[in-house]
């Protein structure tokens, strides 16, 4: 198995991987992605103490996201960063945390996929990071006053 790194994307060769194609393999994917955040030192607790996640709930709502940005669903309804100002309100973002979910994302693809869409699946994530780190910084988001 090779690694190349390139535009702070990990890219792992291993040809008996399938790309991800159904809605299926982005139930996979997120279902493996929220086990290891579960789990994550740095920023479980951030969705099991302080978000308190509703697990059944969530979920979906991420198949739908997901699906949307990679195969084109239309399902998706919402507001991601919104949710994600008022938990900052909460509790502070930082930038180590998005960096933490964007190597849990990307390494759990590459766990389990290769292809178009797994590659695109890595870079919209690091998109969403990069997009969203400086928004967080300051210790307010958009509509948040000032720290």
């Amino acid at each position: 198995m090779a690694e190349n790194t390139r535009r702070g994307l990990r890219f792992l060769k291993d040809m008996n991987k399938p790309d991800i194609a159904f809605r299926s393999d982005i139930e996979r994917l997120i279902d493996a992605f929220y086990e290891k955040v579960k789990a994550d030192p740095l920023i479980g607790y951030i969705f099991t103490e302080v978000a308190r996640v509703d697990w059944p709930k969530h979920l979906p709502v991420m198949y739908d996201f997901w699906e949307f940005l990679l195969l084109g669903g239309q399902a998706y309804r919402g507001n991601p960063i919104e949710k994600h100002f008022a938990l900052h309100a909460r509790h502070p973002l930082g930038a180590e945390h998005f960096d933490r979910w964007l190597a849990l994302f990307q390494e759990t693809v590459d766990e389990l996929f290769e292809g178009a869409n797994a590659d695109a699946a890595k870079f919209r994530a690091y998109a969403i990071s990069e997009t969203w780190k400086p928004k967080f910084a300051g210790g307010h988001g958009v509509g948040l006053p000032p720290v």
